[in-house]
């Protein structure tokens, strides 16, 4: 039996030395070392020896197999450091060699002009208020003086979720939160970025998701021509110092009076072109005093308070700065658009 154990031992350490591959490597030991290998086989026979002959071919036994682990654990750490060796060779770097270079990316045109429209009133001491993108009808309509069955709702087709709740049409109703919130004590100066929805066929100049940026002005003795000056130095800062503005009177239900502002055009100076439809001006947004409807609902006292609003389109201004045709490059995620505005 001990004869038989030595020649196992040989046996079992000759494949060991001549696997090629952990895999092999496993397979002996489960042969040799398992369960139903050949070692167990003849320990099961040691019944049939005496009992002074059971703990020495036992103990040879142990060795046996002790022997075999070594020499499976010497060729594992070989086999495993020979397989490092090989991938370092194969995943050399030279480092000699110049670095790729990494495209640096650039700000979306839109969110450039967004970012300079902040910038610009932020410094003039507004603050940037958002609200919710799902409304509520009191909000987007009748706290901004167009209750039920008001005509001018059918100028904002929207998106229902339910009879009361709808995606935002504007982002006027962040200015009839924040008044309420104030409740009734002034002032108030922000700006509401943020995107709006509208049911509209898209096309160049049409989109049915959009973004808006209102700015509300309310405090004691807040007149037009402080409207005037607001919208003058937002247009010479963003189009250029030699900018002219004109007011022309308009109709929105939250404020009284309207009024629309053009700029002169800055492709012609205001010679006619293609650009201002030969007219020499372009008209950039709206604007008006804030309806003393919209001031009380709010909780101010419109004998009191007065205040201005107004409301632009991003993507227009965009679109005017950038020579940008077409509404929809916006958010075609088309990386040839894009990568034409990294030093805008």
């Amino acid at each position: 039996m001990k004869d038989r154990l030595e020649a196992l031992k040989v046996e079992a350490i000759g494949q060991i030395k001549e696997s090629q591959e952990l895999k092999d490597l496993q397979a002996v030991k489960v042969a040799y070392l398992g369960k139903k290998g050949p070692i167990t086989e003849v320990l099961k026979g040691m019944g049939k020896l005496s009992a002074e002959e059971r703990p020495v071919i036992g103990a040879y036994a142990n060795e046996v197999r002790d022997s075999i682990q070594q020499e499976i654990d010497k060729k594992q750490t070989e086999l495993e450091n020979a397989a490092i060796l090989e991938k370092l060779a194969k995943e050399t770097i030279d480092v000699s060699l110049p670095g790729r270079p990494v495209k640096q990316g650039n700000a979306h045109p839109l969110t450039a002009v967004v970012t300079e429209i902040e910038d610009l009133f932020l410094s003039m001491g507004f603050t940037i208020a958002e609200g919710p993108e799902v409304e509520t009808d009191y909000y987007n309509f009748e706290a901004l003086n167009l209750p039920k069955g008001h005509p001018a709702r059918d100028m904002q087709d929207s998106f229902f979720i339910t009879e009361d709740l709808l995606l935002r049409t504007q982002t006027s109703p962040v200015q009839a939160r924040t008044m309420e919130k104030h409740e009734g004590q002034g002032p108030v100066k922000i700006i509401s970025p943020g995107k709006v929805y509208r049911r509209d066929n898209d096309d160049a100049t049409h989109s049915h998701q959009f973004m808006q940026i209102e700015g509300l002005v309310v405090d004691q003795n807040v007149r037009l021509s402080d409207l005037k000056g607001v919208l003058e130095t937002f247009a010479k800062k963003m189009f250029g110092d030699d900018r002219k503005i004109r007011l022309r009177p308009s109709f929105f239900p939250f404020t009284e009076p309207s009024v629309e502002m053009d700029i002169s055009c800055f492709k012609c100076s205001g010679k006619g072109c293609s650009i201002c439809k030969q007219t020499g001006w372009i008209e950039i947004l709206g604007a008006g005093m804030v309806h003393p409807n919209v001031l009380e609902m709010a909780g101010f006292d419109s004998k009191k308070y007065t205040g201005f609003a107004f409301g632009m389109g991003p993507e227009r201004i965009a679109m005017l700065k950038y020579g940008i045709d077409d509404i929809r490059h916006f958010y075609a995620n088309d990386i040839r658009f894009l990568k034409q505005f990294k030093n805008a």
